[in-house]
């Protein structure tokens, strides 16, 4: 990865949650499952080992990507940032468009993002425009929808 894949450390828990899940938890039952359908004489017409096997692929496919997500991870504990005056990692910031209307969110891990809970990664857009910005400051951010410029109302940080 040509960037660090930086992460917060309740998004890194989360990540290692699901992996232990998947790798204790469903995976073995449904090799058990497997093994069981596969006893049972004609593969080529058998539900549960068919979409078994498919499952199965599909976990795996997912343990590896969670498994490189895991070793590329860089844990970042936004409550401990030194200069909390400025957004960096792990800020939660009110910033309003022209328009006035107030937008709060929190720059996250790319891993951890989901616009409809305000949490942003780290490598969107939006993110990019604001990281180093300070209270009062403007920032101008090419979107989707087109050109749009934020002013920075209020940076906060966990602890």
């Amino acid at each position: 990865m040509d960037r660090p894949n930086y992460i917060t450390p309740a998004g890194y828990s989360a990540l290692k949650a699901e992996y232990d899940a998947l790798f204790a938890g469903e995976r073995p039952k449904l090799v058990e499952t497997i093994a069981w359908a596969a006893g049972n004489g004609d593969r080529s017409e058998n539900g549960d080992y068919i979409y078994g096997r498919k499952r199965l692929r599909e976990i795996d496919r997912r343990l590896g990507w969670l498994s490189k997500r895991m070793k590329a991870a860089k844990v970042v504990d936004p409550s401990r940032q030194e200069d909390r005056s400025r957004i960096w990692f792990g800020a939660t910031t009110t910033i309003a468009d022209e328009d006035d209307n107030h937008r709060t969110l929190t720059l996250v891990g790319d891993d951890e993002a989901d616009a409809g809970k305000g949490l942003v990664g780290w490598n969107a857009p939006l993110a990019r425009a604001l990281r180093g910005a300070a209270i009062g400051d403007l920032r101008r951010v090419t979107l989707p929808a087109g050109e749009k410029e934020y002013e920075v109302i209020e940076i906060s940080y966990p602890g």
